[in-house]
């Protein structure tokens, strides 16, 4: 009898570094290894990896998931990586020691370069070549504070110190440096990579005076990323793909409208379109989708900053909560119309508004609030949340039918009900919620040959449940109301300083 065969995915996060064994056939998810990733907030507006706790975990929960493997008799056939995307870091290039903490794409301390940046008027010529915003968010100007704070520009126009997100780091400490790559789904992140080419752009690289000398090479999502050596044996790495893009492959989101959205640390919806760059307005995103082989698919997305973020300050910071679970039974507590809204605009605003001044803000509370109204409000935020891009990318014309949902906050019953309910549309929750690591399972097997053909991973996803809208739509309307006063309320408060 053949051992059966396993694919690992190297899932890194923002909060934890997961490594995924998935059975082969079926791509279902067999076995977690996890370690939470401490964060760090040298000062308001600024979040903080340390690679070194990066590359400890990926290597710890690598190991511990291929022995896994190995005890049920079964054999790795392939590696695939996701990651948190646009949070950056440099190394040496002899030494392989990062030159400082890596900066999280959370992170808003280049605000005012953007702002510059946008005063001098490069803001439509960045949107034009990357399909990208000035924002903080995006790599290329964390990147430019990194090369000049630790006065490494020099040694990187030489290609003696690397930049590079999370994904180019950890390929090349698992390939002991003989791999210096990145995706383009991740490259397209950056807002140095050129949208139609798909590749490092001259006029993006000048802007933000970073060299070509210190990025990595931009190959497919399905391709030769090396090997990585577990039990013994070296073992392909070769699938990678930024965590939404990922999501999308995972939940089978490949022809054009068909629609994803991941509840993670922050929301991040996408569209998939077709094989011509989407320049869309309406402060949506255009992003590349996937690159295989010849075939290659453009997309856009909506990115709302702050989701299960949310319900992590809940239950750490304010302690309403002890489990996140819990919040879907104590939600349901309040009253289906309560007036307790929560704006979680801790890092700023994202989609559709990119306001990178507002910040959080409750608005509607009474000496009768409690700990159900919080948590109603933090759910209802996020769903909130999601109908403003939804409304986005109707302005665009690229509203879908139905949204495929994943992350931690899927598997809760409540938030989906009301987000199918606040969105007017069917929500449609997989048998599994792991699709992000699923996609990149699956481009891993893609390039290893134990798939045939991108269109398989639509045989791979089965449906949990679906949640259709319940809710009349004059209260829709009503509550989207008050939701959108409470937005302009945090964003008023703002603007007065």
């Amino acid at each position: 009898m053949a051992a059966e065969k396993y694919i690992i995915a190297l899932d890194q996060g923002t909060t934890s570094t997961r490594a995924i064994a998935f059975a082969a056939t079926g791509l279902a998810p067999a076995h977690v290894s996890r370690r939470a990733l401490e964060q760090h907030y040298p000062q308001e507006g600024w979040v903080e990896h340390d690679p070194e706790d990066i590359w400890r975990d990926a290597e710890a929960v690598l190991k511990e998931t291929a022995a896994w493997c190995a005890a049920q008799g079964g054999e790795v056939a392939a590696v695939g990586i996701t990651n948190q995307r646009e949070t950056v870091l440099l190394w040496d290039r002899q030494t392989g020691k990062p030159l400082h903490r890596a900066i999280v794409w959370q992170d808003r301390r280049t605000a005012a370069r953007c702002e510059q940046l946008a005063r001098d008027g490069a803001a439509e010529m960045v949107r034009r070549t990357s399909g990208l915003v000035l924002d903080p968010y995006f790599s290329a100007t964390k990147i430019a504070w990194l090369l000049e704070q630790t006065g490494a520009a020099e040694k990187a126009a030489a290609g003696e110190v690397l930049a590079g997100t999370i994904d180019s780091f950890l390929i090349w400490r698992l390939t002991k440096g003989e791999v210096f790559a990145t995706d383009v789904t991740n490259a397209s992140r950056t807002q140095l990579c050129g949208l139609a080419a798909m590749d490092w752009d001259e006029e993006l690289l000048r802007l933000h005076g970073v060299p070509r000398a210190c990025l990595p090479e931009i190959r497919d999502n399905a391709a030769d990323y090396g090997s990585v050596e577990l039990e013994g044996r070296k073992v392909p790495l070769g699938g990678v793909a930024g965590d939404q893009q990922a999501a999308a492959i995972g939940q089978a989101c490949l022809a054009p409208g068909e629609a994803k959205a991941t509840y993670g640390t922050g929301c991040f919806v996408i569209v998939q379109g077709g094989a011509e760059p989407l320049l869309p307005g309406s402060g949506l995103l255009g992003t590349v989708g996937y690159r295989v082989g010849d075939r290659r698919a453009y997309a856009a997305e909506g990115s709302i900053f702050i989701a299960g973020a949310a319900v992590q300050w809940l239950r750490d910071r304010l302690g309403v909560v002890d489990d996140a679970a819990a919040t879907a039974a104590l939600a349901a507590e309040a009253p289906e119309d309560s007036p307790v809204f929560l704006v979680p605009a801790f890092t700023g605003l994202g989609a559709p508004h990119w306001n990178p001044a507002v910040r959080g803000t409750i608005v509607g509370l009474g000496l009768d609030s409690g700990r159900a109204a919080l948590a109603h409000a933090t759910l209802s935020s996020v769903a909130c949340q999601s109908h403003d891009l939804l409304r986005a990318f109707g302005a665009e014309g690229l509203e879908p039918k139905l949204v495929r949902i994943d992350g931690g906050m899927a598997a809760n019953d409540w938030f989906a009900q009301h987000l199918a309910d606040m969105l007017a549309l069917e929500v449609s929750r997989p048998s599994h919620i792991e699709t992000t690591a699923a996609g990149a399972a699956f481009l891993a097997g893609l390039q290893a040959g134990v798939y045939a053909a991108l269109d398989d991973a639509r045989g791979l996803r089965v449906e949990d449940r679906g949640f259709a809208p319940a809710l009349a739509a004059e209260r829709r309307a009503a509550r989207l109301q008050q939701w959108e006063r409470a937005v302009q309320t945090a964003i008023a408060h703002a603007a007065r300083g």
